[in-house]
This record gives C-alpha cells, sequence and structure tokens, in this order.
C-alpha cells in the first residue's frame, strides 16, 4: 500500500498525471467547456463524455477512444494539413487536451500551422493506468499496436477528413513515449509522414556505458549499446522516492516470460538508433525536432545526444531545443512549444489553403474568450 501511494503522488508530479495548473488524479477533464473556447472544433470519437462514439480497431479487436482537432476555416472540403499526435507513458487521449487550447491560440494568432490533428489512445487497456504500462505503438505481445496507429487510425482519418495527401504536409509528434512512438512509426512508413517530432523521446532505447550503464551522462568515449538482460535495472528515479525499473517496461511487451535474447533482438529492431541505419535514412527524408531537458529523469538527454551523434554522422541534422534544468514533465514539454512553433509553421505553410487566415476571437480578444469557456454550457460538437 505504502508503495502504491508513493508512486501515485511521484506521476502526479511528473507528466503521467500532470496539468499544467493542477493535478488531474485520473479525473475526466471537461472538454465541453473547454471546446466551446476554440476558434477550432474538437470531435469527440470517445466514451468520456456521456455517450460512446469510440472507433473500432480490427487491430486490436477493441473500441479505442479519439480525439479529432479541426483547424479554424475547415469546411470539409478544402484539403488541409495534418498531425498524428500520440501522448506519453500512463495517459491517455486526454493528455491531448493539455495542448488543444494552446495550440488552437497559437493558430489563430498565426503562430502555428493550421493542421488537423488527430489524437488516439495508445494505452495498453485502453484508459490511464495507476501502474506504468505502454504500447510503445508497437505490434507486441500487449497488441498490435503498430498496426493500430497507422492502419486503424490514420485509415479513419484519412477516409473522413480532407487531408493534403503530401507527405510533407503531413507531421507525426509525440512526447515522451509517443515521441518513440513518432520516430518509429515515421521510420518504418516514410512514405507517410514528412516531419517528426519528438518531445523528451526515448530515442536509444539500448544506451550504455562500456560498461552497460544506462544512466550515465553521454560520453562519445565511454559509450556503447548494451543487451537487454536485467529485469530490474532502474531506469528512472523520481524525487529520491520511487524507481522505474526495467520490468515495469518489458513486461507488457513481452509477458509473464522473458528471454534476454529475445527482449535484446525485439528492442534493438524497433530502437530508432538503431533503425536509423537500417532503415537507410537519408539526410533528406524528414523535417527532425528533437526536444529534451537536461536533468531528465529517464536520462533522456543522454540518449538523444547519442541518437544526434550518429544522426549527425549520417548527414541528418535536427533541430534541437534543449530545456537546462528540464525535467521530465509537463512544464518541460510546454516550454519547447514556441521554438517548435516557429519552427515547423514555415515548414508546412506551403500546404495551408491558398489565402487562409484562421477565424475565431483576436489574439487581443483572448481573456473574453477564457472566461466564455468558463461558463460554457452544452455538449461537444458532434462529427
Amino acid at each position: 500500500m505504502l508503495r502504491a501511494l508513493l508512486c501515485l503522488l511521484v506521476l502526479a508530479c511528473t507528466t503521467t498525471a500532470l496539468r499544467a495548473d493542477g493535478i488531474r488524479f485520473w479525473k475526466k477533464q471537461s472538454a465541453v467547456k473547454l471546446s466551446a473556447g476554440l476558434a477550432g472544433t474538437l470531435l469527440d470519437f470517445t466514451n468520456n463524455h456521456g455517450s460512446d462514439r469510440r472507433i473500432f480497431s480490427p487491430a486490436l479487436d477493441e473500441k479505442r477512444d479519439l480525439y479529432v482537432y479541426l483547424p479554424p476555416g475547415y469546411d470539409g472540403d478544402t484539403k488541409f494539413p495534418a498531425m498524428l499526435y500520440l501522448h506519453g507513458l500512463a495517459q491517455d487521449e486526454e493528455n491531448f487536451l493539455d495542448f488543444v487550447v494552446g495550440i488552437d491560440d497559437a493558430i489563430r494568432c498565426g503562430k502555428f500551422p493550421p493542421l488537423v490533428i488527430v489524437a488516439p489512445d495508445g494505452s495498453v487497456q485502453g484508459k490511464r493506468e495507476l501502474f506504468i504500462k505502454g504500447s510503445f505503438y508497437v505490434n507486441s505481445k500487449s497488441g498490435y499496436f503498430g498496426t493500430y496507429i497507422m492502419n486503424d487510425v490514420w485509415g479513419f482519418a484519412s477516409e473522413n477528413f480532407a487531408l493534403r495527401p503530401e507527405r510533407e504536409a503531413r507531421v507525426i509528434m509525440g512526447a515522451s513515449m509517443g515521441g518513440f512512438g513518432a520516430y518509429n512509426l515515421a521510420f518504418k512508413h516514410k512514405d507517410v509522414f514528412g516531419t517528426i517530432v519528438g518531445i523528451m523521446p526515448p530515442l536509444n532505447l539500448r544506451y550504455g556505458d562500456l560498461k552497460g550503464n544506462a544512466r550515465v551522462k553521454y560520453n562519445p568515449a565511454d559509450f556503447a549499446l548494451r543487451p537487454i538482460t536485467d529485469r530490474s535495472e532502474v531506469l528512472a528515479r523520481f524525487h529520491y522516492v520511487v524507481k522505474i525499473r526495467s520490468k515495469q517496461i518489458l513486461d507488457p511487451l513481452f509477458g509473464a516470460t522473458f528471454d534476454p535474447a529475445e527482449a535484446t533482438d525485439f528492442i534493438s529492431t524497433e530502437n530508432p538508433y538503431e533503425m536509423l541505419t537500417r532503415c537507410g535514412i537519408r539526410p533528406n527524408d524528414f523535417h527532425c525536432f528533437i526536444g529534451y531537458g537536461t536533468r531528465d529523469e529517464f536520462n533522456i538527454d543522454a540518449e538523444c545526444e547519442s541518437f544526434l551523434d550518429l544522426a549527425e554522422c549520417i548527414g541528418i541534422k535536427p533541430k534541437v531545443v534543449v530545456i537546462p534544468y528540464g525535467r521530465h514533465d509537463i512544464r518541460t514539454a510546454k516550454k519547447m512549444l514556441p521554438e517548435l512553433a516557429d519552427w515547423l509553421k514555415p515548414l508546412i505553410q506551403p500546404y495551408e489553403p491558398p489565402g487562409y487566415v484562421a477565424a475565431g476571437p483576436r489574439c487581443a480578444e483572448r481573456a473574453t474568450v477564457l472566461n466564455r469557456m468558463k461558463s460554457a454550457a452544452g455538449g461537444l460538437l458532434k462529427p
């Protein structure tokens, strides 16, 4: 019981259960009020708000939640650029609601491209989890999550919304586990996405020094890919109290039995660091964004730095944003968003509708909009 309470406390202080303005503790956010203040439209394909509109996934053989954001001016006929947004570990599709207001505001201010954004549920059990389990958006013993995302979710979006067909007009973005998923899926589907965004992404799951220690800072002279052999290995420490161990990540992927050789082969195949060369990623294949903090509890900064070194050897030069003293949390993630917007806007602008001007209130009226959000009533706009 004590361990469970400590885990809950730490998760509340990290990206797995934190809103920017307070602790959510698994309470469903009011998307009704939130959507009322948007210039764009938030479509509800979930079971979160009174009726079940979930999409069916043949890959998982079950219904799954999904939010779709339509930018101001979307009319169903004019084709818009699009983004697939993947949430992090121990989260679900509701994580997108933490960001949608800021994205909507940036679009109407002309600082962020007008994207149709598709935000699916990638949790193992179809709900936010108290104890850490992650699909990592790959096909594993947890389910065919890679197929679910690309066939079921992206297929649904492509069939039902007016999206630009060019890969350069399509972005795949994720935070934490979702950042891993963004790079992993983009490398596997080079014909689908032209831009990859990773926020605190674990890009080298086999990172370590020459002694196999995964929790050291990156030193090119003391770096080696390590085998996956220890289920009890500590991957992260939060506030010196709770440790996240390998088994919490590996067990959902491999089941009750654990074979080190099988685990190493699987992780090697799915590891973005190793996929760079195995998938033959070339300098002009993608526009890449990588952001991380220098005090990441999962040592993501070291993983990213090893990835960036290999990318540079290939001639790939991602946009990199480093947050000094940044942790593995939502506050650090949000600090990266202004630079992300500045970088992404000119890349996507050629694929915006001709003469596009965002509808909705001007930036100066934002305070009025927020007040209206607080008092709004009624349901979500329905698809």
